[in-house]
């Protein structure tokens, strides 16, 4: 692996501003985000990501790798979680096992913008289309996490258990970021199909905010993940590593995949980063909501704790580092 890959992703602002955050919070500094404000950046960046995203697919179109990288993209959605249940269930119950195994089998919005920007500061092309596979991977996670809850709990009255389908289909689909995402995507679409003209008005605030707004935010998460550190301590050292293996197994697997599908280098990567996160807000959302038995300490803590800065700080550069070694068009 080239280190140069790890540092230049060390030192951009994004993930500097992040290390800010986290040290914000170990030195004891009073540095807080007033709540609506990272909530506001987050919606931000999910109609920013989904509106470009859809001006690219109107572009390319449905054809070539297009539907069939959706379409891998769905099934680790539906495959991730069925494999980190059978591993969480050799030390968790059920409950637990299937709440985590869902969050790992969704994605994290942001690492893949992060990784959007480790490739424009390599300067490696991407296509618009892998947004929506960011789209489409969240909600199977979340319903798979619902059925495997279901292997682990008593029989349960009709009327109740159709309740709660009811409410995590709604918080799959409906969801804030999923809605958002979807619908940002479809704007883009028809924008650029219908009205060119409009889509040199929107670049001001698409793409040149997209930076700041991204370390901004991620100065956010650095103060939120340092303070989940102390969960950490319940989490244990299985569920540790278990949340830094699992990525590596699955970004090895989505390479694999890749490759299989031919994909360039830069959309490569953004596959790998969607099978190698973790959700830490819309699944966790729905967990919480359907399956209060989970301890919510352990699959946020280890999501948002572990996975996400491992992510964001060394596993995209050593994703790339896995693709030019295993893609031939990389190398």
């Amino acid at each position: 692996m080239d280190p140069s890959l790890i540092l230049q992703n060390l030192v951009s602002p994004p993930v500097l501003f992040f290390f800010l955050g986290v040290t914000a919070v170990l030195v004891g500094s009073d540095l807080e985000i007033p709540a609506p404000i990272p909530k506001l950046f987050s919606l931000y960046l999910l109609l920013a990501i989904g509106f470009k995203g859809g001006l690219e697919l109107q572009h390319s179109g449905l054809g070539g790798q297009v539907l069939p990288t959706i379409a891998a993209a769905m099934a680790m959605s539906l495959l991730v979680p069925l494999y980190s249940y059978l591993v969480l269930k050799t030390r968790l119950d059920g409950f637990n096992a299937a709440a985590i195994a869902a969050t790992y089998g969704s994605i994290s919005a942001v690492t893949f913008i992060t990784a959007e920007s480790f490739l424009e500061t390599q300067n490696l092309a991407f296509d618009g289309f892998m947004v929506a596979a960011l789209a489409l991977m969240e909600s199977p996670a979340i319903i798979v996490g619902l059925l495997l809850v279901k292997l682990a709990a008593p029989p349960q009255q009709g009327d109740a258990q159709k309740m709660r389908w009811s409410s995590v289909l709604r918080e799959s689909f409906l969801n804030s970021s999923v809605f958002l995402l979807v619908g940002s995507l479809v704007i883009g679409l028809l924008v650029a199909a219908f009205s060119p003209a409009s889509i040199e008005k929107m670049l001001p605030f698409t793409d040149k905010l997209f930076y700041g707004s991204l370390s901004f935010f991620l100065l956010d998460m650095g103060i939120v993940a340092a303070q989940r550190i102390r969960d950490l301590r319940q989490a244990g050292a299985f569920l540790i590593g278990f949340s830094v293996l699992m990525p590596l197994f699955n970004a090895l697997v989505g390479t694999l995949i890749a490759r299989g599908l031919g994909l360039g280098p830069g959309n490569a990567l953004l596959f790998v980063v969607l099978c190698a996160s973790a959700s830490y807000i819309a699944v966790p959302a729905a967990m919480r909501m359907t399956v209060p038995q989970a301890n919510p300490s352990l699959y946020i803590s280890t999501a948002l704790g572990v996975t996400f800065p491992f992510n964001i700080i060394v596993g995209i550069p050593l994703y790339m580092a896995m693709i030019n070694a295993l893609l031939p068009a990389a190398g």
